[in-house]
């Protein structure tokens, strides 16, 4: 290996212990939040998954949770009953099932989203000016090596 991946190596491990020390900084309220919520572990993710993919047909939601589609129709059962979810036919195929959130269950994402974001201005506040824009413009940079790196990286099935 040479110096330099060597290097590259170390930053990218030293960042990695940065980023879960600003994780657990930043979202040590968020368990009390979500431990309060009335959802099953699986439940949650199916929740999580389609809010940040949007609907999903069984399969994947059942592929992404790694369970077979009997479990996961289960899973999806109990949340539709709940009202979290809502099943609708695929405007392209109709003999496609799609499993979307409803009112209610984007409003419940949203709303421990929008709890974490608030810790995250307290933080960002306690910034100077310099500083703050030093954290944007590595966000910035992130997410261009995150889309730069997309097809590397697995990150379940999307059915819009």
């Amino acid at each position: 290996m040479k110096k330099t991946d060597t290097e590259m190596n170390e930053l990218i491990e030293s960042t990695l212990k940065l980023s879960e020390q600003a994780f657990r900084e930043l979202f040590p309220i968020l368990p009390k939040e979500w431990l309060s919520l009335d959802l099953t572990t699986p439940q949650l993710k199916v929740v999580l998954l389609l809010y940040l993919n949007g609907p999903a047909r069984m399969s994947v939601i059942a592929s992404s949770l790694g369970v077979s589609l009997a479990t996961a129709t289960g899973v999806v059962d109990r949340l539709v009953e709940r009202d979290m979810l809502v099943r609708e036919s695929d405007p392209n195929d109709r003999r496609v099932v799609l499993c979307r959130l409803s009112e209610k269950g984007v409003k419940l994402i949203t709303g421990l989203w929008l709890k974490a974001g608030e810790r995250v201005v307290i933080m960002f506040k306690a910034l100077d000016r310099r500083r703050l824009q030093l954290v944007k413009d590595a966000l910035e940079a992130l997410l261009e090596a995150g889309r730069a790196a997309k097809g590397q990286l697995e990150i379940g099935n999307n059915s819009r």
